[in-house]
């Protein structure tokens, strides 16, 4: 049996009766864990391994924020704290982009370890001067050209230590001033703009395996729809004028700025030409409206999730975790030390 075109989260620590049935049942193509999920490192190498069990493939997408700042799901005592985006870019430059890529091989030698295999990392939002914070110091810097430098060095970090990265959120939320959690953020700057700032990281890092969706309107491509229901922006934004040719995947389906139910939501998703759908909060009754919504992964949307896997290296590169952690260290002065 295929799989199904969707990333669910699971409730807890560990899986519930329903959830192993519904999963068994609706073989997801992946999964993502929360700070709800993870207690101890055992416990998490439990539920990992569980989770792929259910499915039936070793390789099935495991996923997580771990960003750094305030979005990593791993936490004290028993993992280090990381600095956010912003941190890289205020560095010397001659070294940002050393320290940038060794951040990411840090936390991709944490995540691997787990049997986590994909990390929602790099942001390569370009924040406007009256952007809502939600984005922030999640960002590298102020300029699409440090963004998209620093956004590669992770990047590439993550996949030296085996864990694959999703470029997010495509095609930019910087210049949104809403929390697309919480409503719909609406952008009304012009073409030639979007295509300068906000389009320019992405486009840089197009060879990315996979990307995330920006739950935000655009109004110079679509007054109506946001990017993850707009086959417009799907079409002539995404595919086209950044040229992204991976594996596409929405923004958390639960977040307020999509309206309808959630089966409403994951087709009109599909409709816009996203390939998978995420959702995130691992509540039973709204995953099984998103799976009523979901086909199974199939034609170019299966392509593009057999590269995406085919990019996790067979081996990953020799480290000295703890040089690493103590160059990291170093190079901000000990604020990041754990």
């Amino acid at each position: 049996m295929t799989a199904s075109a969707c990333i669910l989260g699971c409730a807890g620590l560990t899986l519930t009766k329903a959830e192993k049935a519904f999963f068994a049942d609706v073989k997801p193509w992946g999964f993502i864990l929360f700070a709800r999920n993870i207690e101890t490192p055992r416990q998490v190498r439990k539920l990992t391994a569980a989770l792929r069990d259910l499915v039936g493939r070793e390789d099935a997408p495991i996923l997580i924020d771990q960003e750094g700042g305030r979005v990593q799901r791993l936490a004290g005592p028993h993992w280090r704290t990381y600095p956010p985006g912003r941190a890289y870019g205020e560095l010397d430059p001659v070294v940002a982009r050393e320290i940038c890529r060794l951040g990411a091989r840090l936390m991709a030698n944490d995540l691997s370890a787990l049997g986590i295999n994909v990390d929602c990392l790099p942001v390569l939002d370009v924040p406007a001067p009256d952007g809502h914070a939600v984005i922030g110091d999640r960002a590298y810097g102020a300029t699409p050209e440090t963004v998209a430098v620093l956004g590669r060095a992770a990047a590439e970090g993550l996949i030296a230590g085996g864990v694959l990265p999703v470029i997010k959120h495509i095609p930019g939320h910087g210049r949104a001033r809403a929390d697309s959690h919480l409503e719909l953020p609406v952008v009304d700057a012009g073409w030639d703009e979007l295509d300068a700032r906000d389009f320019a990281p992405f486009r840089a890092l197009s060879d990315m395996p996979m990307a995330m969706t920006a739950h935000v309107i655009f109004t110079a491509v679509d007054r109506k729809r946001p990017a993850t229901t707009s086959r417009r922006l799907m079409r002539g934004v995404i595919r086209e004028a950044i040229g992204f040719e991976g594996l596409v995947m929405s923004d958390d389906l639960s977040m307020k700025a999509l309206k309808g139910g959630l089966r409403e939501r994951a087709e009109a998703a599909f409709k816009a030409g996203c390939d998978v759908v995420l959702h995130c909060n691992g509540v039973m009754a709204e995953m099984k409206a998103v799976a009523a919504g979901t086909p199974r992964l199939a034609g170019k949307a299966a392509r593009r999730a057999a590269a995406a896997l085919a990019r996790l290296p067979r081996s990953v590169e020799p480290f000295d975790v703890a040089a690493g952690h103590a160059r990291l260290d170093a190079a901000f002065g000990g604020r990041w030390a754990a």
